[in-house]
């Protein structure tokens, strides 16, 4: 499945200077999304999260948009974000990363998908995602995954698309007292998802191990049973300047895990 496919909802289309026009009420879903995530992040998330969301300061009560969250994030790691329908495929992400561009989606869920919308939607975007681009080492991380994506074949986009996805989308990592806190994208902007993460007893969190990640199905439509935990935000470091693609050819070779359980049950 490709990452950026909408199965109920409209892009919104930019003039020819970028600027989106959003409804009232859309302005309102991202106010009443932010008033209810801020107290979640700032109780719940990593320190590299929130130091990034402090960093870009978005507005409480309006959609942002993309050219003026880019003139931040050009300040700290050069990034911009560039609004995208809302389908896209790999080939197309993978090279939108590997030029310093992230991908906005830019429609916002409706209220009836208030607290968890499997499409992801401008507040993920911007909310999610952006905080972590101010991030040397994220953004990097993200860049290098770009760049695999666009040299590698394309039966491999989905195995990089799972290291992806269990780590800037939905990974976990210690703080310096070791306490496990959200680090993901996916988690900073989901209202039930976050505490779901951050402390239900059933949650498997397992310390991070590349072959491990790449080889653990996961759905987009559920809360995920399984999380992985960055020691620090240096190990993603380590992972750039590892063989990814070797550790992808031996995940292939060693075939996906067994569904999790409730995997199973949600479906």
């Amino acid at each position: 499945m490709d990452r950026y496919t909408s199965e109920q909802y409209q892009a919104k289309q930019a003039d020819k200077t970028g600027f989106i026009s959003y409804t009232k009420e859309e302005h309102q879903t991202w106010a009443a999304l932010y008033k209810e995530q801020i107290d979640l992040v700032n109780r719940h998330m990593a320190n590299e999260y929130l130091e990034g969301l402090a960093t870009i300061n978005l507005p409480e009560h309006r959609i942002p948009q993309c050219n003026e969250v880019s003139e931040q994030l050009q300040k700290n790691t050069a990034w911009e974000v560039v609004p995208v329908p809302a389908l896209i495929g790999y080939d197309r992400f993978f090279k939108l990363l590997s030029e310093k561009k992230f991908p906005a989606a830019s429609f916002i869920r409706s209220k009836k998908d208030f607290h968890y919308v499997k499409e992801p939607d401008i507040f993920h975007e911007i909310f999610g995602h952006t905080p972590l681009l101010t991030n040397p080492i994220a953004a990097a991380f993200s860049q290098h995954i770009g760049q695999l994506g666009t040299r590698c074949d394309k039966s491999d986009h989905v195995w990089l698309a799972r290291l992806y996805w269990f780590t800037i989308e939905f990974g976990l990592i210690k703080d310096t007292n070791g306490e496990i806190k959200p680090l993901g994208s996916g988690l900073a902007s989901s209202p039930s998802e976050i505490q779901y993460a951050a402390k239900d007893e059933w949650v498997e969190r397992k310390p991070f191990d590349i072959l491990e990640v790449l080889r653990t199905p996961y759905r987009i439509d559920i809360k995920q049973p399984i999380y992985f935990v960055l020691d620090n935000i240096e190990q993603l470091e380590e992972i750039i300047k590892s063989d990814i693609m070797f550790y992808i050819k031996m995940a292939r070779s060693q075939g996906l895990k067994a569904p999790h359980p409730k995997l199973k049950k949600a479906g």
